[in-house]
């Protein structure tokens, strides 16, 4: 099993966790990695194993507990493993999404011995597939107790810079029905792509959205992203089906999310095929906004959906925080820059000590 030194350089242990290829469901060898090395270098960290996810937590007593959590998994490798560093820059599959964060969330994990808050540890696995895999969902049903926490940082990719809460996302299919004739004599059909026309319009014509939260300003949108119609090069087509993607402000529930879809499209027939809530950025919850005094970052809204989003349900605030660039994430081309990564450590490791760098 390869070997991974905590206490190196962050910017070293994350091309070692590069190394370590874990796609999606295949992240043992890294969660076997990670545990080991957590055991014998952390030995003030109690450890758990779930699955293929690894968590480890203080015990120190102090009034606030912080989580730092980050998934291990990547999307499939694209000829980007194992890592390669040249002129500051580590290249290779999951730099960016997000083993850069990961690398600096276990780096600080071993060595701060004393934090001033109480720290929990989430190493988890299979984010990047579908939500009923996702290993929070396990640890929350068989180990709840492990995510209570006064602020959750997620080490997603955000360059660096505080990302706060996160959109919620609803997709949804809308069908228009016709009749089929001939193409040769389409007045005796009704032509259900043509019937869509409607729905597009509506679309074209819809204003978004613009929600300042906790100085956070949340824009909405509303878009096709994919039409599918049409039986043969000769028939009128008597079905028409248009995926929407409603991407809404974490104000709104999803019960308010799907109502505002159906008003929109009040007429057409309508079923929701994805649901998933936002997170409110919860900035002015205490240990939230220490942090935010720390980074000396603006805070600025999440555009997407992340597993804050999970904590957010559980009452507890949390936010996106990590040295990867976003637009990298999940391209032949990922790569961070080393002094991201030491950028991050720094800010990290002066919120979780309050002394300087």
């Amino acid at each position: 099993m390869p070997a991974l030194d905590l206490t190196s350089d962050p910017v070293t242990l994350t091309a070692a966790m590069v190394d370590i290829a874990s796609v999606s469901g295949d992240e043992w060898r890294l969660a076997d990695a990670l545990e080991a090395a957590l055991r014998t270098q952390a030995p003030h960290l109690e450890v758990l194993r779930s699955g293929d996810a690894v968590l480890a937590r203080t015990d120190l007593g102090r009034p606030h507990r912080v989580l730092l959590a980050g998934h291990i998994d990547t999307v499939p490798i694209a000829d980007n493993v194992p890592s390669r560093r040249a002129d500051g820059i580590v290249h290779g599959c999951g730099t960016s999404d997000m083993k850069s964060g990961d690398a600096v969330f276990a780096h600080l994990a071993a060595t701060l011995a004393e934090p001033r808050h109480d720290l929990t540890l989430v190493f988890y696995d299979c984010e990047e597939v579908e939500a009923e895999r996702n290993g929070l969902g396990r640890i929350e049903r068989e180990h709840r107790d492990w995510l209570d926490a006064d602020l959750a940082i997620l080490g997603e990719p955000t360059d660096g810079t505080l990302e706060a809460g996160c959109q919620g996302t609803l997709r949804v299919e809308l069908r228009t029905a016709g009749r089929r004739s001939h193409s040769a004599r389409s007045w005796l059909g009704d032509n259900a792509i043509h019937r869509a026309g409607e729905i597009l319009a509506r679309l074209a014509a819809y204003e978004p959205r613009w929600v300042d939260i906790d100085g956070c300003e949340y824009r909405e949108g509303l878009q096709a992203v994919r039409i599918g119609g049409g039986v043969a090069g000769n028939v009128v087509p008597d079905e028409c089906v248009v995926t929407v993607n409603f991407r809404f402000a974490p104000d709104r529930s999803a019960e308010q999310a799907v109502e505002h879809v159906r008003e929109v499209f009040d007429g057409f027939p309508l079923v929701v095929t994805d649901l998933s809530p936002g997170a409110l950025p919860g900035l002015s919850a205490p240990a939230a906004a220490e942090f935010v005094a720390a980074t000396g970052a603006v805070p600025r809204a999440k555009y997407g959906w992340t597993d804050v989003s999970r904590f957010a349900a559980l009452g507890i605030p949390a936010v996106n925080y990590g040295p990867g660039d976003p637009n990298l994430a999940h391209t032949r081309e990922e790569h961070v820059a080393e002094d991201a990564i030491t950028a991050c450590t720094a800010v990290l490791r002066r919120y979780l000590t309050g002394r300087p760098a």
